[in-house]
């Protein structure tokens, strides 16, 4: 009995403790995000990672070896989260798949926007060694054909126009992850208004005509109270008078690189 009480409180304590290291580790990645924001990735040090995060640079690397090993925690944990977030809505019997796909658009931006900062580190696959890259890839790849799988679904169910399923995927990802180029925290929308804005715009798109052919079908707007997107000739979050980039002008660039 007293061994069976002293193994449930070892448990109870060891776990304590791994959620502890967890949050502490996200507090790092936080850190790291600023750091990587302000500096680039490539030029980020973890020294200056440990004076962001408060730490001294030998309890940095307690918790991290370098920085490959805290950008491969960031993007595991990032894809990892979203994986969950896409097979929640995926199992949901009793949501449209528009309400699904939406949910899995804000899910995403939650976790590189919010989580992150809007740092690009999530995106710094490249910057891995082979052998943390492949996993990542991997998984990478099963995200991906989640999103898809949920729009053969909504074209199947009549709520998605017959479309390319592997290029809208690609497309929604896209639109999602650069996100992160020109989104800054002390802007004038929240992640939530942001992510709002953006599903409601990238699934009305897909969504499936009338039978009159005039009209697309009606598919849920954002929730009440939070702002749709700015126009493109408004302002976003940390650009104008500062220097970076417009709307307007991130659309130029996004132009560009087709």
């Amino acid at each position: 009995m007293v061994q069976n009480l002293n193994a449930g409180s070892n448990k109870i304590a060891s776990e304590r403790m791994r959620r502890k290291s967890e949050a502490r580790r996200l507090d790092i990645l936080r850190a790291a995000a600023r750091v990587f924001r302000r500096s680039g990735v490539a030029a980020a040090g973890m020294r200056e990672i440990a004076e962001e995060a408060d730490l001294s640079p030998g309890n940095l690397y307690y918790y991290f070896a370098g920085k490959d090993e805290l950008l491969f925690f960031c993007q595991d944990r990032t894809v990892d989260r979203m994986l969950e977030a896409a097979e929640a809505a995926r199992a949901s019997t009793t949501l449209p798949v528009a309400d699904q796909l939406r949910a899995v658009i804000r899910a995403h931006l939650h976790y590189t926007l919010e989580e992150l900062e809007g740092a690009t580190a999530h995106l710094e696959i490249d910057m891995l060694a082979e052998e943390l890259r492949r996993g990542i890839i991997e998984k990478r790849d099963k995200y991906e054909q989640a999103v898809r799988a949920l729009i053969v679904k909504g074209v199947k169910r009549g709520e998605f126009a017959a479309c390319d399923a592997a290029l809208v995927a690609r497309a929604i990802l896209g639109a999602l992850n650069w996100t992160s180029r020109w989104y800054r925290p002390e802007g004038a929308q929240s992640v939530a208004a942001i992510a709002d804005g953006l599903a409601d715009y990238l699934v009305r798109g897909i969504a499936a005509a009338h039978k009159d052919g005039n009209k697309r079908a009606k598919v849920p707007g954002p929730r009440r109270g939070l702002s749709p997107l700015p126009s493109s000739g408004t302002e976003e979050r940390g650009s104008g008078p500062s220097g970076r980039k417009s709307l307007k002008s991130e659309k130029a660039l996004i132009g560009s690189q087709t």
